[in-house]
């Protein structure tokens, strides 16, 4: 097939979560997940794919920030994983020659905590009472669209307040949580 036989075949869509705020995009059946806003925005970063098949998600790929430790491959992360798993901010990491994280060198000890409101949203939505949690714990979050949040969580004796905040629609499922490091990490 010609090149532009090619480009003709691929297919680019922007799910309707943009409305949203959230930018995933899917090209050729694979969906990219990105972060708009990382933790550790600086200056110089660089980027690597997290392939979360291992993770039960198929045809996804998540973007992460990276920050040079060393001219030989090795980063730290600067933004806060909404999806792979085994991985925070902070971890030092292996870049492979595809341009993907091979694995982890180091782990920083911070963990993730994600957040995932369900739509309809209920009438004592809890979003901006986790946003001011959050705040006022001094944590860094961010965001994909409205509805789900990653938290960076350094010391975990801060969360309580963070909990709190969304405790009432955890337990009516208009929400759902977990913690980031649940699996490991793997690249395979």
């Amino acid at each position: 097939m010609s090149a532009a036989g090619r480009n003709a075949a691929r297919r680019i869509s922007v799910f309707d979560l943009v409305v949203e705020g959230i930018l995933q995009v899917a090209i050729d059946g694979i969906t990219y997940v990105s972060h708009e806003d990382p933790a550790w925005r600086g200056e110089t970063h660089y980027m690597a794919m997290v392939d979360l098949t291992p993770f039960d998600l198929p045809g996804m790929l998540e973007q992460l920030w990276l920050r040079e430790v060393n001219g030989e491959g090795v980063y730290e992360i600067c933004c806060i994983p909404f999806y792979a798993y085994g991985v925070a901010l902070g971890d030092v990491i292996e870049k492979g020659g595809s341009g993907s994280v091979d694995r982890v060198i180091e782990k920083s000890g911070r963990r993730v905590l994600r957040v995932l409101f369900s739509e309809p949203r209920p009438a004592d939505d809890s979003r901006l009472a986790l946003r001011r949690a959050v705040d006022s714990a001094g944590l860094l979050s961010e965001w994909n669209g409205d509805r789900h949040v990653a938290i960076d969580v350094p010391d975990e004796s801060a969360m309580q307040p963070v909990y709190d905040s969304v405790r009432n629609e955890i337990e009516r499922m208009t929400a759902f949580w977990e913690w980031g490091d649940s699996r490991v990490y793997s690249s395979k």
